[in-house]
């Protein structure tokens, strides 16, 4: 059974570094500065010994730093895998007028591969000499970063070819992969051609950061991995119905909010999880779930006919509006979901929504979380817990199952993260991967306490 906890929530998981102050990299006030003043708080794609001696200084503090940060190397060669169907349809107008010319400033050299259809980036990767690449840039929405990752680990030599570093460049409709890393660096929380911009100057930095990865099993047998999230019910709901409005961009998910709010619905299912912090637990001797699988070995996990072990917590309400697992701050470019996140320190951010929620607190909470103040609001039916395993078992197939912005079959799901599998083109300050995820020792009442709003 699950207990409120008696403390405030508590913004951030275990491992995770606190919460930095924001600054503006390049939004609106930014575009006044002269090519010098902006050439100091980032690389200017003005003359050329500016942006050179951007990133020395750059690459210089980085190197001689208490911990160093892994950096790309110079001169550096990347494979760019661009889908030019992506958001509103201008990706390759984007890449030949905003970032080619930045990447030519700062002395990198690249190729340039545009997608053809569905998962073609994925059958790309799983056959690419990645020798040949210094990184792979995915420019597109977050569902390309998932094919490209999954390809990854499709691999034979899986296990060196997700450490190929990957960056994010947003040129789709929810781009919250890039909205995170943007958000890490400490930028304003911007949108379109500046988000834009401030990734690909960050692909200029070289700067790397370890990011978890999700492993997720599914009754129907497959496995599969997440770098964003595993959304079920409304969240995901808006996410597939609004697929239709594509061309209007990130206004597609507001118009799918306001169409979904207008026809709520509840969800049946029961949740299990293993929260950070939990007991330990003997699992029961068997071969290990994935042992016919490429990836690591998800110790925590039980095959999904089994009851989950006695240390998780199982959700005694089966009535829900959304269920979200979050790796990262943002869920869209406007929608910063978990402001305690940071991508690492091995912790899933796990959001619940019992039913019973009016549809006006519903659109207060989707409104407030463009800033992130949702959690503010004190909505009871609203739960937030950091856990280190999940399974979700729908009762029938009415609500839809997104990962990473993909739909899948309304099947029963389950996954544990993985603490530093890949690593990202990020302005994080010196991240650094935790442990395999593993339940640490504490009270018997705190194994199963939720952080409430």
């Amino acid at each position: 059974m699950e207990h409120a906890s008696p403390h405030p929530l508590t913004w951030g998981g275990a491992g995770e570094p606190p919460w930095q102050p924001r600054h503006r990299c390049l939004g609106e006030a930014d575009k006044e500065l002269g090519a010098e003043a902006a050439g100091k708080a980032c690389i200017s794609i003005g003359p050329r010994s500016l942006a050179l001696r951007s990133l020395r200084e750059f690459r210089a503090e980085a190197t001689h730093t208490r911990h160093p940060r892994r950096l790309l190397p110079r001169p550096c060669r990347v494979l760019v895998l661009l889908n030019p169907r992506g958001g509103t349809g201008k990706a390759l107008h984007l890449f030949q007028n905003r970032v080619q010319p930045m990447l030519q400033e700062a002395g990198f050299s690249f190729q340039l591969r545009q997608t053809e259809r569905r998962n073609h980036a994925r059958e790309l990767v799983r056959t690419e000499d990645l020798s040949s690449w210094d990184a792979l840039v995915v420019m597109s929405g977050d569902g390309l970063m998932h094919e490209v990752v999954n390809g990854l680990m499709e691999r034979p030599d899986w296990e060196t070819a997700i450490q190929k570093p990957l960056c994010s460049l947003p040129a789709g409709s929810g781009n919250a992969l890039a909205a995170s890393v943007n958000h890490y660096a400490g930028n304003e929380q911007v949108t379109n051609e500046d988000l834009l911009t401030n990734c690909t100057l960050l692909l200029c930095h070289g700067g790397l950061s370890p990011m978890n990865l999700l492993s997720l099993h599914t009754a129907s047998g497959s496995r599969l991995f997440s770098v964003l999230s595993l959304g079920w019910g409304f969240v995901a709901d808006v996410d597939v119905e609004s697929e239709k409005y594509r061309c209007l961009g990130k206004i597609r998910f507001t118009l799918g909010t306001f169409l979904r709010l207008a026809a709520l619905r509840t969800y049946h299912g029961t949740l299990s999880y293993l929260p950070v912090g939990a007991p330990s637990s003997k699992i029961s001797a068997g071969p290990p779930l994935d042992h016919d699988q490429p990836g690591p070995v998800d110790s925590l996990l039980v095959p999904l006919e089994q009851p989950v072990p006695e240390n998780w917590t199982v959700v005694p309400d089966h009535e829900f509006v959304l269920v979200l697992a979050l790796l990262h701050s943002h869920l869209g470019s406007e929608m910063f979901a978990a402001p305690m996140a940071r991508g690492s320190g091995g912790v899933v951010h796990l959001f619940y929504l019992r039913a019973g929620v009016p549809r006006a607190t519903l659109l207060r909470l989707f409104m407030a979380m463009e800033k992130g103040t949702h959690m503010d609001l004190d909505c009871p039916n609203l739960v937030y817990v950091p856990v280190v395993a999940f399974r979700l078992e729908p009762h029938d197939t009415r609500g839809m199952l997104t990962v990473d912005g993909e739909q899948l079959v309304s099947e029963a799901v389950q996954g544990q993260v993985h603490p530093g599998r890949f690593q990202l083109v990020s302005g994080c300050p010196e991240l650094k991967p935790g442990p395999e995820p593993s339940p640490l020792p504490c009270s018997e009442d705190s194994a199963s306490s939720e952080f409430t709003s």
